[in-house]
């Protein structure tokens, strides 16, 4: 069965490598009888992956039982997985059998295992290693044939590094591990299940679809989505039942997602020297002043080419490739034409020709065959500093500015706490 089919099959959405690569091991392990473990944060579809790794076994004939170990108390999740006798507590008034006695020859999903209370942590290892169990209040030792499926969205390892959790039943859980990726790591997938959620919503309901513009679909994958695809899930439902439109703006968008804008940016790594912002976050502030100051460098440029196309039109004047402003295109030497000195020789003027009193005179015209390559007069090329600490400089300095030295005002515009934007004064010792 391939992974297109899996994914229709169990209702899974998206394309990234990182999803279609924990398939492919879900498909994998299947067949056989190891344990397994899933990691991945809350709401990234772990269940799912039990289902596909059970349906897809030799087990898929027998029954399917999901626990979540973190939800019961001790004695409650004991008595659910092992069983227990008649009067073995109070209120214990009959007999039970647990899910290892009566999923017998399936499978069992122990959801956050991490949070499992240590004291049954052993009667697990016991059934892994051995097929044993014991009832509560009861000495017969009673054997089950189960295969378990394991999930955490913690970091098992460091709860055992911490003696949190066993490490023997650790190493015996994790024979095959299997990481789900959070949402924002799939950004690519991010506008598909959105869509996929608002179709379902508008078949539901019998009305038609909204559908998320380009700076809104941008909006959506830049997120973090820290409740990953359940969060998504319900954003995308909000907006299809309380949008007065059917097309979403970025800015309708924000209406259900006002911290979108909160740290949407690419992190930067602690090996490029972001420090500790000290209003929590890694890097973040030199992260949002650099996408800042790169924004608004685009913007100038865009100005510069409009600017340029209009004097081209305005004066009719030739370009070197021949082409007026309807056609421009870009020059490797158009800056060093513009900023040389011209000399006589490098244009005509013709003169005013007086015809019925009316002064006429045709436009400047630059030549653009060059037969003398010295006409042009030499410039010297200064290399732009590509400095993050000269952009925050240039930066908080214009923000300063702006805000007539009002730093509550300029921290604000650069996104950053008043605090960090204090020491960055007194780091760059700016006057303010």
């Amino acid at each position: 069965m391939n992974l297109q089919t899996i994914k229709q099959r169990f209702g899974i959405i998206g394309n990234s490598a990182s999803l279609n690569h924990s398939l492919k091991i879900a498909t994998q392990v299947a067949p056989t009888d190891l344990s397994v473990l899933i990691e991945g944060a809350s709401g990234v579809g772990k269940e799912s992956f039990s289902k596909i790794i059970h349906s897809l076994s030799s087990r898929k004939h027998q029954k399917f039982i999901a626990i979540n170990c973190g939800a019961l108390p001790e004695s409650t999740l004991y008595s659910e997985l092992f069983g227990h006798t008649k009067n073995a507590f109070t209120g214990a008034t009959t007999e039970r059998k647990g899910y290892f006695e009566t999923v017998n020859g399936g499978t069992i999903f122990l959801d956050e295992i991490g949070e499992m209370p240590s004291k049954l942590q052993q009667f697990l290892l016991r059934v892994l290693e051995q097929g044993e169990f014991v009832k509560m209040g009861s000495n017969k030792v009673e054997t089950t044939d189960v295969r378990v499926i394991a999930a955490t969205n913690v970091k098992l390892l460091e709860n055992v590094q911490q003696g949190k959790f066993r490490e023997d039943l650790y190493y015996r859980l994790n024979t095959v591990p299997i990481k789900v990726p959070p949402l924002k790591d799939r950004p690519e997938d991010i506008h598909i299940l959105f869509r996929k959620f608002a179709s379902d919503f508008a078949e539901r309901y019998k009305t038609s679809p909204v559908r998320l513009d380009e700076r809104a679909q941008l909006l959506l994958e830049n997120y973090g989505w820290p409740g990953n695809i359940r969060e998504l899930k319900n954003i995308a439902l909000q907006v299809s039942a309380l949008s007065e439109t059917k097309t979403i703006t970025a800015e309708e968008l924000l209406k259900f997602i006002p911290k979108a804008l909160d740290r949407n940016l690419p992190a930067l790594s602690n090996q490029f020297g972001g420090g500790f912002d000290n209003a929590g976050g890694s890097g973040f502030y030199e992260r949002e002043i650099l996408f800042k100051f790169l924004y608004e460098m685009k913007k100038d440029l865009a100005d510069l080419k409009s600017l340029i196309a209009e004097i081209a039109q305005t004066n009719n004047l030739q370009m070197p490739n021949g082409k007026t402003s309807s056609g421009l295109t870009p020059v490797p030497s158009f800056q060093a034409q513009a900023t040389a000195s011209f000399n006589n020789s490098d244009y005509e003027e013709d003169s005013y020709e007086d015809n019925n009193n009316n002064n006429k005179h045709k436009p400047i015209i630059l030549h653009t065959d060059r037969s003398n390559n010295n006409k042009y007069s030499d410039v010297e090329e200064i290399e732009e500093s590509l400095s993050i600490e000269d952009m925050e400089q240039e930066l908080i300095k214009k923000a300063l500015t702006k805000h007539r030295g009002k730093r509550k005002e300029a921290a604000k515009e650069l996104g950053i706490s008043e605090r960090t934007l204090y020491r960055k004064i007194r780091q760059y010792e700016i006057e303010a």
